[in-house]
């Protein structure tokens, strides 16, 4: 049902380079890019866009907003939130289980984004 996130940015380069390195270790590359806006994904599949808001004004970041990326293991959650501090994500809940079958971390990216990775099982 979903086929794009977006999340804002005042940096492109930055957080285009976060994503880059990040979606990388998922085996995701970017898919489109234009002035403003870069999105990384794979065909047929949801995928996440970095933007420069339209209006012109700065990006803020949403509470209560956030982002799921499926991790597909408990390693790969591990893996990827480690990646995610590497390149300077701040942590919003360390890798762990939440509940009998969700496990998952949460960070905000280099603009204040909150993500979290998760698998179920």
């Amino acid at each position: 049902m979903i086929g794009y996130v977006c999340v804002g940015t005042n940096d492109m380069a930055r957080a285009s380079g976060f994503y880059d390195a990040l979606f990388g270790e998922m085996g995701v590359k970017r898919m489109m890019e234009f002035d403003g806006f870069v999105i990384w994904g794979k065909p047929g599949a949801a995928a996440l866009a970095v933007v420069k808001p339209f209006d012109g004004n700065a990006a803020t970041v949403g509470n209560g907003v956030m982002v799921a990326l499926s991790a597909g293991s408990k390693d790969n959650v591990d893996r990827l939130y480690a990646k995610a501090m590497e390149l300077g994500a701040t942590d919003e809940g360390k890798p762990g289980p939440r509940g009998d079958t969700f496990y998952a971390a949460y960070f905000r990216d280099l603009d204040g984004n909150k993500l979290n990775l998760f698998v179920m099982s």
